[in-house]
């Protein structure tokens, strides 16, 4: 079975930043695209940014240039590191992948992580 483990949010100032990580377990045969999604209080889970295998990204327009998705193939584990943040980033950030195992190729969640940035 599949798991998602997150690790990494927390409470910072505006200007700050954190880093999360993403740990992927269980029987995975191979890891598509990684990626992460934010939900804030009222609205709509959305895109933050996902690495493809080869290591392209792609950036929500919100966070190009403050943000930088990258991962680790051989640990199962991609990150989010996050800079120069703002009150608006505040939300449950979830990672987020697509994964072929035992149980064929799915996308898995993981159980959410809160980043609260203070003004």
């Amino acid at each position: 079975q599949v798991q998602l483990v997150e690790s990494g949010g927390g409470l910072v100032q505006a200007g700050g930043s954190l880093r999360l990580s993403c740990a992927a377990s269980g029987s995975i045969f191979h890891i598509y695209t990684m990626g992460w999604y934010r939900q804030a209080p009222g609205k709509q889970r959305e895109l933050v940014a996902n690495i493809t295998p080869g290591g392209s990204t792609n950036y929500a327009d919100s966070v190009k240039g403050r943000f930088t998705i990258s991962r680790d193939n051989a640990k199962n584990t991609w990150y989010l590191r996050m800079n120069g943040l703002k009150p608006e980033d505040t939300a449950v950030y979830y990672c987020n992948a697509d994964i072929l195992s035992m149980t064929g190729r799915l996308g898995y969640w993981g159980q959410g992580t809160q980043v609260t940035v203070s003004s």
